[in-house]
This record gives C-alpha cells, sequence and structure tokens, in this order.
C-alpha cells in the first residue's frame, strides 16, 4: 500500500467523496511500509548470508570466518529488534486504517497473516538460541540453528507476498448479493501470482542486504584496511547481490508478461503508454504534460519486445482504459524506470567485478570500483523503493484489484493524523538510534572489543570461547 503520491495524481469519479481518513491512511501506510521493508531485507538475507560465513569457519575451521559469523549475528539481533517495533506497528494498522478492507476480506487474508507473524516468532527464537550459543555450543552444532532462521525468514516472506499477490489477482471467495461467502484463505497461497512476486522480492532483499554488508567493507578498504577481514567480509554478502542482481531482470521480465494479462493499467504506466501502438516503442524518461508525452527518448518496437515478447503485439494504452480506472501515470512510470535503471547499473557493477576477476585483475584494489559499490547500498534501497511504488501505486485506484477501491477500504477517522505525527517521531527515533548503535559496534570492533551486548543475546562478561585470528573490525 504504498501509495502515498496517489491521492495527488489519481483521477477518481467526480461523485464518489474520499473518506476523511483516506489520505492520512495512504500516507501512514507508506511511511511504515516503506520504512520497515528495509529491515525485512536483513531479516530475510541475513541469516543466509551469515550461515555460509558460519559454515566456512566451522566445518573448514576459518576463523576469521566465524570471527564475520558472531559480528553478523549481533548486528542483526539489532536490526531485528528494530525491525520488531515497525512489524507489530504494522499489525495493528492494517485493521486501523483500512477498515473496509479487513472487515470485509479479513477471513480470506486472516490465515496468511498469522502464518507471517509464527515465521516472524520462530525466527526470533533461533536468533536468541544462536547469539547465546556463541562460547557454549561447538559452532558445528550452532550452525544449524541458522537454518530455522533461514528458512522462518524465507517463509515470511512468502506469506506476506502471497497477501500482496492476493491483493492484485484475488481468488478464495465469491460475492452474492454484497457478501463475500464461499471463504477459502487457502487460495491465497496458490494464487498463480504468488511464486513470481516472492522470487522477485526475495532476490531484492538479497541485493538490498548484500550490497549493503559489501558497500560497508569497501568503505573500510577505501580507508586501507585491506586486511582478508576485510576481504571476506566484502566477497560473501557482494557474492549474493550478484547472483540475485542477475536473476532480477529475467524475473521481472516475467513478471511484466503477467501484468499486461491481468493489469494492463498497470502495464500502460509502467511504459507510458497513452495509445496502443503496433509496435510500441520503449519509452525512456518522459512524463505526462496536458495529455501529452514530453521529454521521452523512443526506441521503436523495443517495448512490445521487452513488455510482450513479441516484435507487433502492442502495449495496451491507456485510451481503452476508464479514466476513473487509470493510476497516476507519471509517478508509476518515474518509479518503475527508477528502478529498472538502477538494476541495470548493478548488472554493470557485477559484471566489471567477475570480468576482471577472470582476466586476473583484483578491483578491490580500484578505489572507484569500491566507491561504486559503496553507492550501490543507497541505491539498492531506492530501487526496492521505487519498486514497490511501481507496483502499489499502479494498482490504483484499486485496494483489491477490480473488486474494492481504496476509497472504499479506509475510514472516516481525520485523527488518524495524530498517528501519523507519532509514528513519524518513533521511527525518526528508532533511525537514529540503530545509526548510533551500530557505529558504536564498528568503532569497538575496531578497537578490538568482542564482547558487546545485543538483543536476545548474553550478557557481557559471561565466559565465551573467542575465535582465534580476529582481524581488523569494521
Amino acid at each position: 500500500m504504498l501509495t502515498t503520491l496517489a491521492p495527488f495524481l489519481t483521477t477518481l469519479a467526480a461523485d464518489v467523496a474520499e473518506p476523511a481518513g483516506l489520505l492520512p491512511a495512504r500516507q501512514q501506510m507508506a511511511l511504515s511500509l516503506g520504512w520497515h521493508i528495509v529491515l525485512a531485507c536483513f531479516g530475510v538475507a541475513l541469516p543466509t548470508i551469515i550461515a555460509v560465513v558460519h559454515w566456512r569457519g566451522a566445518f573448514r575451521g576459518d576463523q576469521g570466518a566465524l570471527l564475520l559469523a558472531k559480528r553478523w549475528g549481533k548486528v542483526s539481533a539489532v536490526l531485528f529488534a528494530i525491525g520488531a517495533v515497525s512489524g507489530t506497528v504494522l499489525g495493528f494498522e492494517m485493521g486501523l486504517l483500512w477498515p473496509g478492507l479487513m472487515g470485509t476480506f479479513g477471513d480470506v487474508v486472516g490465515l496468511a497473516f498469522a502464518f507471517e507473524g509464527l515465521s516472524f516468532f520462530v525466527e526470533a527464537i533461533f536468533l536468541g538460541m544462536y547469539l547465546y550459543a556463541w562460547g557454549r555450543m561447538d559452532p558445528r552444532h550452532q550452525f544449524w540453528m541458522l537454518v530455522p532462521m533461514a528458512v522462518s525468514g524465507i517463509s515470511g516472506t512468502f506469506f506476506i507476498l502471497s497477501v500482496n499477490a492476493w491483493m492484485n489477482a484475488p481468488v478464495g471467495f465469491d460475492i452474492v448479493d454484497g457478501e463475500v461467502v464461499n471463504i477459502d484463505p487457502w487460495a491465497v497461497f496458490t494464487n498463480d501470482q504468488v511464486w513470481m512476486q516472492f522470487l522477485h522480492m526475495w532476490l531484492a532483499a538479497f541485493m538490498v542486504a548484500g550490497f549493503a554488508v559489501a558497500a560497508v567493507y569497501a568503505a573500510g578498504m577505501l580507508k586501507g584496511r585491506r586486511d582478508r577481514h576485510h576481504r571476506l567480509g566484502f566477497m560473501v554478502p557482494f557474492a549474493f547481490a550478484t547472483v540475485a542482481a542477475l536473476m532480477q531482470p529475467f524475473v521481472g521480465h516475467l513478471l511484466g508478461l503477467r501484468v499486461a494479462e491481468t493489469q494492463p493499467a498497470k502495464l500502460a504506466a509502467f511504459e507510458l503508454a497513452l495509445e496502443t501502438e503496433s509496435p510500441s516503442p520503449l519509452r525512456l524518461g518522459g512524463i505526462v504534460v496536458d495529455g501529452e508525452v514530453v521529454g521521452s527518448i523512443d526506441i521503436p518496437v523495443l517495448g512490445s519486445v521487452i513488455a510482450r515478447n513479441s516484435f507487433t503485439e502492442p502495449v495496451q494504452g491507456l485510451d481503452t482504459i476508464p479514466v476513473e480506472d487509470q493510476p497516476p501515470v507519471n509517478v508509476v512510470h518515474l518509479a518503475f524506470q527508477t528502478m529498472i535503471g538502477i538494476g541495470s547499473l548493478f548488472v554493470l557493477v557485477v559484471l566489471a567485478y567477475w570480468g576482471a576477476r577472470w582476466r586476473g585483475r583484483d578491483l578491490l584494489e580500484n578505489r572507484w570500483f569500491l566507491r561504486a559499490v559503496v553507492a550501490c547500498a543507497p541505491l539498492s534501497v531506492v530501487a526496492l523503493q521505487a519498486g514497490w511504488i511501481a507496483t502499489e501505486v499502479g494498482r490504483q485506484p484499486w485496494v483489491v484489484y477490480g473488486v474494492m477501491r481504496t476509497n472504499e477500504a479506509a475510514g472516516d477517522n481525520p485523527g488518524l493524523w495524530w498517528l501519523l505525527g507519532a509514528t513519524t517521531v518513533v521511527y525518526t527515533g528508532l533511525t537514529i538510534g540503530a545509526v548510533l548503535v551500530l557505529r558504536s559496534m564498528a568503532r569497538r570492533w575496531r578497537d578490538g572489543e568482542e564482547d558487546l551486548p545485543s538483543p536476545y543475546g548474553p550478557e557481557p562478561g559471561d565466559a565465551e570461547v573467542e575465535p582465534a585470528g580476529t582481524g581488523a573490525a569494521r
């Protein structure tokens, strides 16, 4: 529901009055989901990344890798604890902000939310056990605690994405005389859009977490810390980010083909197709001003090739879609192209590194490459947010596509502006706190301290077996 800009740009039917709670609800969900989704990426991807270095340390005797696992586990705990706050807020917001949606379809999607919550608790339990086990358990046995952490992160992503896929292609119910009947909550998990949307978000999580962690060590190398600790700390997350970056264009392409069939208005906004053209051009940049496309670079035929897998099949134009069913074109188009542009840049960065490595060159000695990797961290977050804006604003004016409009889902409570203000203050405080805590941890690690406190972990000073070979910390 990342639809913060939609109220300003979406054209609604003139006789439909917007409820007083619609605008603050949209702003609140934009803030909450936009903030939480970044933390969720680390909750999904970090356990798997940690598992790789822990396995290397526990089963191959690499004490430097084991040290990385310990430190990344503590970082994961901090981010997980903060994410628990925003996740709890979101749990209450669904019913509070969107009473029409949850009151009508709560029985359909409630099971998916319940399973997502269960996955969250499983990950929290095993994260606590993993941290507490340092120095108390053989690292080879401790490794297996990471498996349910990684699995629960994946399952939680699947369950919450199944709700989003359901909003794009609703199933599992019938509407008879205005009532929702024949409810089948399990159908939400077998929706034919679930798996591709899940895979798209799963890869995005590894891109965000992979580039973010790699960027930390790239920044350290820019400051002259070029020891094995930093190289290993860079290589493992960068390898995950590489796989995700190279797979993502193919998954996105397959998703785009489905959008052409299921949500033609969204695809038309993606491609800035005001009219149906055969074949359709690919429009780079540009916006709609007074009903005309201005400022775009048009590449003939390529729009049909990318969006329809055809040299002649057209992208259905917005001229074939009622005005009241059209999304805010400029926002959707620019967000979509921002995501695509940054994703293409990531492909170039990872190919440059592995191509140079194949030729025997070490780009980790190249300061411009290290700077590019550092820039990839914030850019991955921008691409993530842009992707969600494109898909969620692109579904407008529907909250449940073809069934319920967003203005029908909102309540009539203008007091929600106070909730938005309070949430903004809380999230600002959490952001500042997270930055200060993580920077403090990094500084103390560089100074040689290892027994740092962390959420869910043992108290400092508890007897621990310190892995040998500790390198310079980042």
